[in-house]
């Protein structure tokens, strides 16, 4: 572990570097915030240890100049009696605790140890999180084909503004759901969440709970208050597939949340602010839908500010190839084997088929496939 020691005294400094060297720590010193910054620009430690009173640069500071700079070290300050006003004023700036002198090494070493391994879990949070957003994000999307690079390029400029509303429309397969958590994970930070409520799944009796959420006493069984899809996707994002197959009498409260940005847990009177995005998605042609008196007229105009269709995978067969490949390395890692590859023929037959059911039913197929072959190249048989 390695930490920076600013202190302009000379003997405490010699002393605190040695005593924590002694307690298994790589120890680099400063005089004062211009000499640490130096040695900050030479190369990254793990935390830093400042003294809050020091001539020139002092402990304050330099943890805005730190923090100024976008880095996330730890730092903590070390402060004497009568400071504590300003340790604590360091805590709004950053710093991730104080220690006020006089001190034993062993409280010291065991409060720098707690922070640089609070730091080094937040380091992979941050990692893990980064690799999700990009899992899901549009570089994962395989697209050659002129339709589906069109789809995409409107994802990105959709991703760009959290508040509006998105359509996405496409037969069941396309990847509407894969599209709306890449605008997600592009447009909106991933410590929020990504909700999803499938409008044909939930029963008509139950989806006003679902998706508003509801307060104890609402209706017989709710015996305490429980929090709606609205509520969970705070900050983020909702996705209400199949929207086509909602509830007509539901409709007109969806209306009000996009127009009002505000909302009512079943049973309460109390609006709640609807801080998120609503992308809604369906295999179903609304405007048919609404002609059939299925479909709210104000509620299609109000969701189709911002369309996107995704087309079927007979019409962008030229993608075939890429996704293949990609679904095949996946199931290598999965099914821990070689998978050679799919042969000319198989390709063929992959390429000539009408795929009613879209990417999903080829996902499948490649699954079954690889199942069935051991080291040779899959065949049309399989």
């Amino acid at each position: 572990m390695k930490i920076l020691i600013v202190e302009d005294d000379r003997y405490e400094r010699s002393i605190l570097k040695a005593e924590l060297s002694e307690q298994g720590f790589e120890c680099l010193a400063a005089g004062d915030g211009r000499e640490a910054l130096r040695i900050l620009s030479d190369g990254a430690v793990e935390l830093i240890l400042s003294d809050l009173q020091m001539p020139g640069m002092g402990g304050l500071d330099l943890l805005r100049k730190v923090r100024g700079g976008d880095v996330n070290t730890p730092f903590i300050m070390l402060t004497g009696a009568g400071t504590v006003e300003s340790a604590v004023e360091s805590l709004k700036h950053g710093a991730v605790d104080y220690i006020q002198k006089p001190y034993t090494i062993e409280k010291l070493a065991s409060v720098i140890r707690r922070a640089i391994n609070y730091y080094r879990v937040c380091e992979e949070n941050r990692e893990l999180k980064d690799f999700i957003s990009g899992q899901q994000g549009f570089d994962n999307i395989i697209a050659v084909s002129e339709r589906m690079k069109e789809a995409l390029r409107m994802g990105r400029k959709a991703a760009s503004t959290p508040n509006t509303t998105v359509a996405i429309f496409g037969e069941s397969g396309t990847g509407k759901e894969v599209l709306a958590r890449a605008i997600h994970a592009e447009g909106r930070s991933v410590k929020h969440r990504f909700m999803a409520i499938n409008c044909a799944g939930v029963p008509s009796s139950l989806m006003e709970s679902e998706l508003f959420g509801h307060v104890k006493g609402a209706f017989t069984g709710a015996d305490k208050d429980r929090a709606g899809k609205l509520d969970l996707a705070e900050g983020g994002t909702l996705l209400l597939d199949e929207i086509g197959d909602m509830p007509v009498e539901l409709q007109p409260k969806l209306l009000r949340v996009l127009e009002e940005r505000r909302y009512c847990r079943l049973g309460s009177n109390s609006p709640v602010e609807a801080n998120l995005r609503i992308i809604v998605a369906t295999h179903r042609n609304l405007e048919e839908r609404v002609k059939e008196g299925l479909f709210r007229e104000d509620l299609f105009h109000r969701i189709n500010v911002f369309p996107i269709t995704l087309p079927p995978l007979r019409e962008r067969k030229e993608d075939i190839p890429l996704l293949a490949g990609h679904f095949l390395d996946h199931f290598r890692r999965e099914l821990g084997k070689s998978l050679p590859g799919i042969s000319r023929q198989a390709m063929d037959s992959l390429l000539k088929y009408p795929w009613p059911g879209n990417v999903r039913e080829l996902i499948n197929c490649l699954e079954r496939a690889a199942i069935l072959v051991d080291k040779e190249l899959i065949q049309p048989e399989h």
